[in-house]
C-alpha cells in the first residue's frame, strides 16, 4: 500500500519543515509515502469562503485517482488513540487498498464535493492547530503507527 498526504499551501516555518522532512524520511523505512503540496490559491481576498473551498476542492480531487481511498483530516472526524490508528492502518493494508490518500484542507475546510468523494474522516484533536503543524503531527502519527505495528520501542503505553 502507498500513502499520500495532500495539503494546501507550503510550510513557511523552516523548523517545522525540518521536522516534517525528518519524519517523512523515517516513514520511508515502512511504506511508500508522498507528501503533495497544492499551492495556495491566488487572490483569495476576492473569493468568498465557499468559492475558496470549491477551488481548493477541484485541485484536491485532481490529485485523486478512482482507485484511491480518500480520508479527510477533519475536526468532525473519528478520533483514534495512537494504537487505534495503527490498527486502522493495518486494516487498510489488509483490505488491499493500493493508495490511501489523506487530505489536510485549507483554512475553511472542504467543499461538499470533496466530502462526497471521501470514504472517511479522521480528527487529530478537538483543539485547532495551524495547517502547517497538522502536517507534522499527522506524519509523526503515521510513523508512530508503523512502529506500533512492528512492536518497536518508539511508542510507550
Amino acid at each position: 500500500m502507498n500513502i499520500k498526504l495532500i495539503a494546501i499551501g507550503k510550510t513557511d516555518n523552516k523548523a517545522l519543515q525540518s521536522l516534517i522532512d525528518d519524519y517523512t524520511k523515517r516513514l520511508s523505512f515502512y511504506i511508500k509515502f508522498d507528501l503533495e503540496i497544492i499551492p495556495d490559491i491566488k487572490n483569495v481576498k476576492n473569493l468568498s469562503e465557499s468559492q475558496q473551498k470549491e477551488k481548493e476542492g477541484e485541485l484536491i480531487l485532481s490529485k485523486i485517482t478512482p482507485t484511491d481511498q480518500l480520508i479527510l483530516l477533519d475536526e468532525n472526524g473519528k478520533n483514534f488513540s495512537s494504537v487505534g490508528f495503527s490498527e486502522e492502518l493495518q486494516k487498510k493494508m489488509n483490505s488491499g487498498i493500493k493508495t490511501l490518500v489523506f487530505v489536510i484542507g485549507g483554512p475553511y475546510g472542504f467543499s461538499d464535493t470533496v466530502y462526497a468523494k471521501a470514504q472517511g474522516k479522521i480528527s487529530l484533536s478537538l483543539m485547532t492547530f495551524s495547517h502547517q503543524m497538522v502536517r507534522l503531527f499527522f506524519i509523526e502519527q503515521l510513523y508512530r503507527g508503523f512502529t506500533i505495528l512492528r512492536n518497536e520501542p518508539y511508542h510507550h503505553q
